[in-house]
């Protein structure tokens, strides 16, 4: 089940983990990463990189979608990045996967950088502690969802 993910500014594969069903407590704090137009990492701080796992090196150049959690359904990030792409603020639930396969569970919020002409050059985002009652329910949701893409 471990997929490959390509580093694009190293050119190195990182080998994404089988999920293991453990979840590492999101304590808070500033987790924040910073992405180009298409989602390519161009910065992570000191917190996300603790919680993920990976490195700094592994991290820049990385394809976000490096922490995504094989539960989570296609259909919330095609939302996703419908919202952000037309230039809206977005926020969601998430379930996201460690560099040693364990999960935590967060509140995301992205919005788009701009250039001086208005064009997105970019995305940054964040992530808060979720409601606990409120993630339950968007896992379900996504499980769902999930059993719907086959």
């Amino acid at each position: 089940m471990s997929k490959v993910v390509k580093n694009t500014l190293t050119g190195a594969t990182i080998i994404k983990p089988d999920p293991v069903d453990e979840e590492v407590p999101f304590d808070g704090g500033v987790m924040i990463t910073e992405t180009d137009r298409y989602g390519i990492i161009t910065y992570a701080n000191k917190k996300f990189r603790e919680m993920t796992g990976y490195s700094k090196e592994e991290l820049i150049g990385a394809p976000h979608n490096i922490n995504r959690h094989p539960d989570m359904p296609k259909a919330a990030f095609r939302q996703m990045w419908e919202t952000i792409k037309s230039g809206e603020y977005w926020e969601g639930y998430v379930k996201n996967m460690r560099k040693d396969g364990r999960y935590y569970l967060v509140i995301v919020w992205i919005k788009p950088k701009f250039d001086n002409e208005g064009r997105i050059v970019g995305y940054i985002a964040g992530r808060k502690i979720p409601d606990r009652a409120k993630m339950q329910a968007a896992l379900a949701h996504y499980r769902e969802l999930k059993a719907q893409e086959g």
